[in-house]
């Protein structure tokens, strides 16, 4: 959606006192939030007043603004629904996405001739009309063979055309002879009596219950009254079937009618949502989902769009809506209402039970996830004799073959886990020659001068990769910077997993059983991957200039963009010369060429 963007600095100017939607840009000019507003003037500037401005996350985001755009509405309820529009299309970094749960199963009602009732898990709406999506595998299956329990639709997928039918291409199968099927595959049901059968499972699927009783009441009546004492009994087992499947739904006062329910609670992190779908007083459908906060939204704030996206999703035509705690926002046509008791008030507090199991869930999961990371931590403090668990840990390692390309690489993990964004490369600057232990004193000392220059907080435990050697090159570096003592190192060597200790000369064995020791491998390993990727990298370029070096006419600029664009020598030999001179002009595409022959 175009609309004119204004720099920050021009919004008391140009925003006015109306509704509408607003959205915020970055300096690569993309949409991080887009906000709806009753009065949009107010809403924008309340952005950029510090007094009101407590949120650490919207603070990071008020940073990156630098313009601003609008799109004025009629009334709160369309700058909802344009809000709730733009967010599924763009996407914004900082807006809560609801995301559409397309592996949910659906009943669809095929259209071809004769339709069938299958369950997809991907719609498409030219192949035929959908319900669902379910969220509870069992009650759509439930669904189904009460379906068919009730009418007789062919299982198959034969191309029952007129056509078809009238050349005797097809024959009844086990199906008809089981009375499950009527046989249209060869005539002996009418496409009129055929699409009747659907309408009413249409009927059905969209909770019409009482319809369905009704018509089969009459039918029963009237087969009783013909003194088709058979049939009659057919359909009474029927209307039993459907007592008994609404009375495993939740029941609630059938004078109610139809209705959506909505419970709303949150942490800091993450809204818990529970949905209740109500039709003719009963439950028919159910969903919990949790949603991760983005800016600290309020409840609020959330609830209406969880209402739109909801009754969208799900088709509901309620028109009255339920909820845990009142909201501001109007949306047109749907009365939304707290109730305190009755029986809507027990819908609501249900609504609230099954968010709180969820929360309550989620809470559960994450304490386990903690205590699974924290127990090879707090195994790895005993073990090593630390004074604190071990949150924070880096691990170096050298990487060179005869001397040549030196370089170094760190990880680092946190509450055991890789944090791939604060891995560092190193290129050995200080040092010729195959020597380890100077290599290791160089990067070292790189890394922590610039942590103590730049007042950041020192790990809880280094990890060298090597012996003794490589550990006390370590160890030095750390005393002439005065962090000696501060942290705790150990050393790691490769053929016997023996762990050194500074001023030490007997290794520590751990048991190869134990999670800390597989917790310190873990780590290395993934050091040594980290530093031989780089040094491969380096080589891999290395040999690629030196290749191209040679050739008389070609600059280190070309070279950088053969390098950028075709990454090996094997890859510009394998491109035709045409390819070759978009990128370095025809003439040095001809020396390149003449050159690798």
């Amino acid at each position: 959606m175009e609309a004119k963007q204004y720099p920050v600095t021009e919004i008391r100017k140009v925003v006015p006192h109306q509704p509408g939607v607003y959205f915020f840009y970055n300096k690569e000019q993309a949409i991080i939030y887009v906000g709806k507003a009753k009065n949009l003037k107010k809403r924008v500037s309340s952005y950029f007043n510090k007094k009101h401005l407590t949120s650490l996350k919207t603070q990071r985001m008020v940073e990156e603004i630098t313009s601003v755009s609008f799109t004025i509405v009629n009334s709160e309820y369309e700058a909802l629904l344009l809000e709730n529009n733009l967010i599924k299309t763009t996407q914004p970094r900082y807006n809560i996405l609801l995301k559409d749960d397309k592996t949910y199963p659906y009943i669809c009602i095929t259209k071809e001739p004769f339709p069938r009732v299958i369950v997809t898990r991907q719609p498409c709406a030219d192949s035929g009309h959908y319900y669902g999506p379910f969220t509870d595998i069992k009650n759509l299956y439930r669904m189904l063979e009460l379906i068919r329990s009730l009418y007789t639709i062919r299982t198959c997928s034969y191309n029952l055309t007129p056509e078809n039918i009238r050349k005797h291409k097809f024959k009844v199968c086990l199906e008809y002879h089981m009375k499950h099927c009527k046989g249209p595959c060869e005539g002996r049901q009418t496409e009129e009596s055929y699409n009747q059968e659907i309408a009413e499972i249409e009927t059905f699927l969209k909770g019409n219950m009482s319809a369905i009783k009704k018509n089969f009441k009459e039918k029963m009546y009237q087969a009783a009254q013909m003194m088709d004492y058979k049939d009659a009994q057919s359909y009474k087992e029927k209307i039993t079937a459907l007592d008994n499947y609404q009375a495993k739904s939740t029941i609630t006062n059938p004078q109610i009618g139809d209705m959506d329910v909505f419970a709303i609670l949150s942490d800091i992190k993450s809204a818990f949502i529970s949905y209740l779908q109500i039709k003719e007083g009963a439950i028919i459908f159910t969903q919990t989902t949790e949603i991760k906060k983005q800016l600290d939204e309020l409840d609020e704030e959330i609830l209406p769009l969880i209402i739109l996206h909801f009754r969208e999703k799900y088709a509901s035509t309620a028109s009255e809506a339920l909820v845990n705690l009142p909201i501001n926002t109007s949306l047109d046509k749907l009365t939304i209402s707290v109730p305190k008791i009755g029986d809507k008030r027990r819908l609501v507090e249900l609504a609230i039970k099954n968010a709180l199991f969820l929360k309550k869930e989620a809470l559960t999961r994450q304490e386990d996830n903690q205590k699974r990371t924290y127990k090879p931590l707090e195994l790895l403090q005993k073990e090593l004799r630390l004074k604190s668990l071990p949150l924070h840990i880096e691990c170096f390692d050298n990487s060179n073959i005869q001397g040549a390309h030196p370089v170094a690489a760190m990880v680092v993990f946190k509450n055991g886990k890789p944090a791939k964004k604060e891995y560092r490369h190193f290129n050995i600057k200080t040092v010729v020659g195959p020597d380890d232990f100077a290599s290791m004193r160089e990067v070292v000392g790189r890394r922590y001068t610039r942590l103590i220059e730049e007042n950041q907080k020192l790990p809880d435990l280094i990890v060298i990769d090597g012996g003794k050697g490589q550990l006390s090159a370590a160890v030095i570096t750390l005393q002439e910077l005065g962090i000696y003592g501060q942290v705790a190192i150990i050393g790691i060597a490769k053929r016997l997993e023996e762990i050194y200790y500074p001023e030490d000369s007997y290794p520590l064995h751990l048991s190869k059983q134990s999670p800390a020791l597989k917790l310190l491998q873990q780590i290395r390993n993934e050091a040594h991957r980290f530093a031989i990727t780089f040094h491969r990298d380096k080589r891999s370029k290395a040999s690629f200039k030196s290749q191209l070096d040679i050739i008389p006419g070609i600059g280190p600029k070309t070279i950088t963009t053969l390098l950028q664009h075709f990454g090996s020598v094997q890859n510009i030999k394998e491109v035709d010369l045409d390819t070759l001179a978009k990128q370095i002009g025809h003439k040095k595409a001809i020396q390149v060429k003449e050159h690798l022959k």
